[in-house]
């Protein structure tokens, strides 16, 4: 297998712009990829050269990144003499839709961008889903590049190929694998996350220690206060495991054909009934993981899977992190109808990822009686 292209290294004893880590991830056909952790990378053109040689760029950002950090990363684009196309979507959840897949290309058709260029993700999983996804379809598929500018999307969204918008009737309904380029992560953009945004993020770096890795797990509960204050040792370690497990876990399942890769869902298919019963963007994607994975932790004791003492680590570093852990009170019918809608149903029945302890996990299909029987308690 070819080896992905990697950054150039940098050394970490320098204060300023520094990259800390870099994650490859491993797939077949040389399509691999590498991550780079780091901070102050954003304006570093070095950082772009090595991972975008076509002349075209189209930056898709929103209005909130667009602000912050779009002028930075085209100036350090245009150093390179790249022609830039910007798309600046509006900010938020209940935009991720066909529509605004159309605005995306449209742009790139009324710039005339052509099949050698590279689509570059400046923002947070809704922006880099909808890139990415506009990359898939753009004359078949052109060059894609990840920056992502959330924890959500540094640990989780940005990395494996997922990317799609959503349908009135669930989440991510609509969409294609295709892997980017290379994924670069910029840990100086967390510091103007919002505090709501930031505890999202963490959903997704638990839900790795929970359904895959005990000893992260355990790591997480000893630094959960550290990483809430943002200490940026424990961040950078908690981005770069994460990294690790999803690319693994990716490299071993690419497109969910075995089941294993469906693991990186644990909690989702409550979470994505809780989004899409509320309405895209009432409750953030991290929140409603969150919650979602306190839901399936009890269904998975209620199953008698896990421990009743396991099921309380899960639940109350969730709460550490700012997370909601106490679901819509909607009838237990509600919930399954929605979780119906989930793409890992299959043949009218919903699959979950139920813990068998802490770090393990399984994928199956569970009675609808036993799941309203548990959900019945956890609204009550």
């Amino acid at each position: 297998m070819k080896t992905p292209r990697s950054f150039p290294p940098t050394d970490a004893s320098q204060s300023g712009p520094r990259i800390h880590a870099t994650v490859e991830v491993g797939l077949s056909d040389g399509r691999g990829y590498p991550i780079s952790i780091g901070e102050g990378l954003l304006d570093l053109p070095s950082v772009w050269s090595a991972c975008i040689d076509s002349r075209q760029v189209v930056v898709v950002t929103n209005t909130t990144v667009a602000h912050l950090y779009l002028a930075s990363v085209v100036s350090a684009l245009k150093a390179l003499a790249k022609e830039v196309i910007e798309v600046v979507l509006p900010d938020g959840e209940a935009f991720k839709d066909m529509a605004h897949l159309g605005t995306i290309l449209d742009s790139m058709m009324q710039a005339q961008v052509d099949r050698s260029s590279t689509v570059l993700a400046l923002g947070g999983g809704v922006v880099g889903d909808m890139a990415g996804f506009a990359a898939s379809c753009y004359q078949r598929g052109v060059g894609f590049v990840q920056a992502p500018t959330t924890l959500l999307a540094q640990v989780d969204s940005s990395v494996g190929g997922k990317t799609g918008v959503n349908h009135p009737l669930g989440k991510n309904m609509i969409g294609a694998f295709y892997q980017p380029k290379a994924v670069v992560i910029d840990m100086s953009v967390l510091s103007s996350l919002p505090g709501r945004e930031f505890s999202a993020g963490l959903a997704e770096i638990i839900k790795y220690g929970a359904s895959l890795d005990e000893g992260f797990f355990n790591w997480l509960e000893e630094s959960m206060d550290a990483l809430v204050a943002r200490d940026p040792a424990s961040l950078a370690y908690a981005i770069e495991r994460s990294c690790q497990l999803k690319a693994m876990v990716v490299a071993e399942d690419e497109r969910e054909s075995s089941g294993r890769r469906a693991l990186l869902n644990f909690g989702h298919t409550f979470g994505h009934a809780i989004e899409a019963g509320l309405g895209f963007g009432t409750w953030l994607h991290g929140e409603a993981v969150g919650c979602g994975m306190v839901m399936a932790t009890r269904l998975s004791q209620d199953l008698g899977q896990v421990q009743a003492d396991d099921a309380s680590r899960v639940l109350e570093l969730v709460k550490r992190a700012g997370l909601p852990t106490q679901p819509p009170k909607w009838s237990a019918q509600t919930y399954l109808d929605w979780m119906r809608h989930d793409k890992k149903a299959a043949a009218g029945r919903i699959r979950y990822i139920l813990l068998t302890g802490i770090g393990q996990a399984e994928f199956r299909p569970v009675d609808d009686g036993a799941v309203s029987a548990s959900l019945q308690a956890m609204t009550a």
